[in-house]
């Protein structure tokens, strides 16, 4: 289905019905910017978080008991 057949099929529709093709395609543009944001700030600190050793120094207390004072 090309573009212009959406355009078409979504005019057919009534008002109702355009707002949640309007609603739902709006949130999927900010899921899929949200997504790739993330990536990108992945992709920015994955070298820091494998050579910076300061970053990463609290990790090796997730494998010891903790116990909760009371």
């Amino acid at each position: 289905m090309q573009t212009v057949d959406i355009m078409q099929e979504i005019q057919r529709l009534p008002l109702n019905k355009k707002f949640y093709v309007v609603e739902e395609t709006i949130k999927s543009i900010k899921t899929d910017e949200l997504n790739h944001q993330t990536e990108l700030a992945v992709d920015e600190l994955y070298n820091d978080y494998v050579n910076d050793k300061e970053l990463t120094a609290f990790t090796t207390l997730d494998f010891e008991k903790f116990y909760e004072a009371k």
